[in-house]
């Protein structure tokens, strides 16, 4: 291999994010184990722990490819297939996708059972931390 090769490699491992599950600051979430992350954003549960009922927010790719791999252990394929399953069950609903850090951060400060996940480069005072790998 050569050296502009193994630049751009080193290059591309340094530009993954880093990422974090947050709820809004008004959230009475404080905390949320791995397991209740994976069952939320798989579907296996709807419920927020000490909020109700959760909404899921999703970021758009390439940070939402990088939460199912690190987060979920999942292939993108594979998680949509399982949301596929659940929605045409009747089931679930899938995760709100939104576009950017700030249109999550929006959508989390108007409603206290929403979760979510963001670079954590991204998080602010409107949001807290519950979860990161």
């Amino acid at each position: 291999m050569n050296t502009r090769a193994l630049l751009l490699l080193l290059g591309m491992a340094s530009a993954q994010a880093e990422v974090v599950v947050v709820v809004s600051a008004k959230s009475p979430v404080a905390k949320l184990e791995k397991a209740q992350v994976v069952d939320l954003y798989l579907g296996v549960s709807k419920e927020l722990p000490g909020a109700g009922q959760a909404q899921l927010l999703a970021a758009a790719p390439p940070l939402r490819d990088e939460f199912y791999g690190k987060v979920l252990g999942k292939e993108p394929s594979q998680v949509k297939a399982i949301w596929s399953r659940l929605i045409f069950s009747g089931k679930g609903v899938a995760p709100k996708e939104l576009g950017s850090a700030a249109d999550i951060k929006s959508a989390l400060a108007g409603n206290p059972n929403a979760v979510a996940y963001l670079d954590k480069a991204d998080v602010d005072a409107s949001v807290k931390v519950v979860f990161s790998p």
